[in-house]
């Protein structure tokens, strides 16, 4: 299956490599490229794309901007944005990640896991850049003072709790396997179902479910 990406930079060279890099890879397509958020929204609307990979400053609209019209909440048919980004600024990873974005990661990423990271957001999965998503955890933990939902929570095995837990405090997969020892099949399929069950989009919003209601504790 090929995976079709819109390239969104202002800069020429940053949209060359990326474009150097992810067709070199035989289930990678560019297909089209914009120089500013306003470019990204037009072709992304007319081709789109499986997945928008949407810098953060460039002019007319920025990256946070044109991914709110792109992806963010009440969007019919939105379309997958991960946001790729030099700077490495809490302001920007709560921004993109309210604006609907899928994903974080900044650019100074090996060339392996901007591909990796394309193709986890493509498949419908959420990823954010490891150091971030611990920030992430600790912001939202800091900041959050919203009481706790009384609602009935949706049941989930005792393994799938565990997962959750893990998911929480920013582990990867093949983290999340070591510590219960069992395979990074199984965590997958724990993930999918804890996500099915709490209604969450993806990893993030899992993250965020679990604080608020005391799954887990900040700092534990």
């Amino acid at each position: 299956m090929t995976v079709t990406v819109l390239i969104a930079d202002d800069q020429a060279v940053v949209r060359a490599g990326f474009r150097t890099i992810l067709e070199s890879e035989p289930d990678l397509r560019i297909v089209g490229e914009a120089c500013d958020g306003q470019e990204a929204v037009r072709l992304a609307r007319h081709v789109r794309p499986d997945l928008v990979l949407m810098d953060v400053r460039m002019p007319v609209l920025d990256g946070i901007a044109a991914t709110e019209q792109l992806a963010g909440p009440g969007v019919e048919n939105p379309i997958s944005v991960l946001v790729v980004t030099t700077f490495d600024l809490d302001e920007y990873v709560f921004a993109a990640l309210r604006g609907g974005a899928h994903g974080f990661i900044l650019k100074d990423v090996e060339p392996d896991q901007l591909v990796e990271a394309v193709r986890v957001v493509a498949s419908g999965q959420g990823l954010v850049a490891p150091g971030v998503t611990r920030r992430l955890i600790a912001e939202f933990a800091r900041t959050s003072k919203r009481p706790r939902s009384l609602e009935p929570q949706p049941a989930l095995t005792g393994r799938e709790r565990d997962t959750l837990v893990l998911v929480a405090r920013g582990l990867s997969n093949v983290e999340i396997a070591q510590a219960l020892t069992v395979s990074i099949s199984t965590v997958k399929t724990h993930v999918a179902n804890l996500l099915a069950k709490l209604g969450c989009r993806d990893r993030v919003q899992a993250i965020i479910y679990a604080y608020e209601h005391g799954i887990v504790e900040p700092g534990v």
